[in-house]
């Protein structure tokens, strides 16, 4: 048995989607190559990887043609980074891409030559990825978010438009290494609003119809989704059970809102993607990872829309709607 085939075995079927084999025949036809490094799988975590393709192709690199974009995925296995990155590094890719603290570290300990542009929730500083956000050093730069910091903001809106609000949930992915950060700033902040923190868990598509279901039998009054790449692969889905079961939500992705979620406070994970797009586009020019700043998102906006809150029987107060950065009709 190959060692390639022990390690999907290893992983789990998910664990690789490209075989390394390719990096090498992609670099003679002189196309530049970028790793993208992650957990989950294609499956369940494409939603990010789908929308850095986005933002590329706006930039002129279109995935195939002059650029090749090979993702490996980690399952829930985060122990692996180190002998993924290794492996990616063999390849000599023109760059890597990391989407978590995990992967950026293992991709760092890797290679001190090869760029790496982060996408992660997390500290970069704190985490030793980089010296400071301004003068990252080394070859790590990239973006970087502080989503748990966000969840106190939610409740604090959740509970302005639904008042009577008690017990929430919070619908996290239990395969996230980001999960048990957010779950615990929940549980703080749930003190702070007086309410009763619960948690639901949602690792497949297949699971979210029986969770909503379960919510509403459980007396849920509302709920919390956070920014993982699952959930966000799974916009439309929740939406539509969310408003099947009549349950008011807030969303961390400004996409769910305008899919017709009720409000959302963050961002457009799309957006997002465009700043990490853009520095692969800069380090493919030449510039040194060192010389480009780490990059954290200075707009967050609050989206509320008014047809849904119509739908769910909710009137939101003004105090509300004339903070909203954006309301939906």
């Amino acid at each position: 048995m190959n060692s390639r085939r022990k390690l999907v075995i290893a992983l789990g079927a998910s664990a690789l989607t490209a075989p390394f084999g390719s990096f090498a025949q992609k670099r003679t036809n002189n196309v530049p190559h970028v790793a993208y490094l992650s957990t989950g799988s294609m499956a369940t975590n494409s939603a990010f990887l789908g929308a850095f393709k986005d933002a590329l192709r706006e930039l002129g690199y279109v995935d195939g043609r002059n650029i090749a974009v090979d993702a490996t995925w980690a399952g829930d296995a985060a122990y692996e980074f180190p002998n993924l990155a290794t492996k990616l590094v063999k390849g000599n890719p023109s760059a890597i891409v990391t989407t978590c603290v995990p992967s950026t570290r293992a991709a760092k300990q890797a290679t001190r030559t090869i760029p790496v542009v982060m996408s992660v929730d997390g500290d970069p500083v704190a985490s030793g990825l980089v010296e400071s956000l301004a003068r990252p050093g080394a070859n790590v730069t990239g973006t970087s978010t502080l989503f748990e910091e966000l969840i106190p903001k939610h409740l604090e809106f959740l509970k302005a438009a639904v008042p009577k609000a008690r017990n929430i949930t919070i619908l996290v992915n239990p395969a996230s290494l980001t999960s048990p950060y957010f779950s615990a700033k929940f549980e703080e902040a749930a003190k702070q609003f007086g309410v009763n923190p619960a948690w639901s868990e949602a690792k497949i598509a297949a699971d979210l119809e029986s969770v909503f279901a379960s919510m509403k039998k459980r007396r849920v009054d509302a709920f919390i989704v956070l920014t993982d790449a699952f959930m966000a692969g799974q916009v439309q889905r929740i939406v539509t059970l969310a408003n099947i079961y009549k349950l008011p939500g807030i969303y961390g992705f400004s996409e769910f809102s305008e899919a017709g979620g009720l409000m959302s406070y963050g961002f457009s994970f799309r957006d997002y993607y465009k700043g990490v797009a853009g520095y692969v586009d800069k380090v493919l020019r030449g510039v040194k990872p060192s010389d480009l700043p780490v990059e954290q998102p200075t707009k967050i906006e609050l989206v509320i829309n008014l047809k849904t809150a119509k739908t769910l029987g909710i009137e939101v107060p003004q105090s509300i709607l004339v903070r909203a950065d954006k309301v939906i009709k």
